[in-house]
């Protein structure tokens, strides 16, 4: 696999009283609100049970399954992906998706459908995944697999990060600085 496989972990200890690894997650929300601290913490529980677990951006995924597909090692990435007893995929919606890396998509979770339990983090509601997808047809199928056995968490309010922010300007504190490079002098000002 290439720099930007799957994170994988195992681990053991005691279980914990959730049925963690019996249905699918779907963590629904705005930029900033924890959603994927959350689906890392699920990730982590499963672990400690000693389940193997991956970790990944949808647009990474996609990035891996095209590069296989190329290189002619769908098959391979796949089964490796299906051994995964949970595998999560941060950040669906954040960046559109090709026609090709959809349908690949598509079929990795299909894949897991009623075998392997996942975990997916986005940034917009059901109603609006046709604009990641490109099809509604792919996107009717896909959300009909996901929502299936599913726990959906909304994550609603605003961002921990910008609400980081204003608090330590109001504490006065130092706001985040921004840096911009000349690009005929390489020089940096910090502002």
């Amino acid at each position: 696999m290439s720099s930007t496989s799957l994170v994988r972990y195992r681990g053991s200890c005691p279980q914990p009283r959730i049925g963690l690894l019996r249905a699918d997650r779907l963590a629904l929300g705005n930029s900033g609100t924890e959603k994927s601290h959350i689906a890392l913490a699920l990730g982590l529980a499963a672990c400690q049970k000693g389940h193997a677990v991956g970790f990944t951006t949808a647009a990474g995924l996609v990035h891996q399954l095209m590069e296989a597909k190329t290189e002619r090692a769908l098959q391979k990435l796949q089964r490796q992906i299906q051994a995964l007893k949970l595998l999560i995929v941060d950040e669906l919606g954040y960046v559109p998706l090709s026609p090709t890396g959809a349908e690949l998509l598509f079929e990795t979770f299909s894949q897991r459908y009623e075998r392997g339990s996942i975990i997916v983090t986005s940034n917009l509601p059901f109603d609006e995944w046709t604009s990641v997808f490109g099809n509604e047809r792919l996107t009717g199928a896909l959300l009909d697999r996901l929502t299936h056995h599913v726990h959906i968490l909304e994550f609603n309010g605003e961002s921990y990060r910008l609400n980081s922010s204003k608090a330590k300007r109001r504490q006065g504190k130092p706001a985040a600085r921004t840096e911009a490079v000349d690009p005929k002098t390489g020089e940096i000002t910090v502002t």
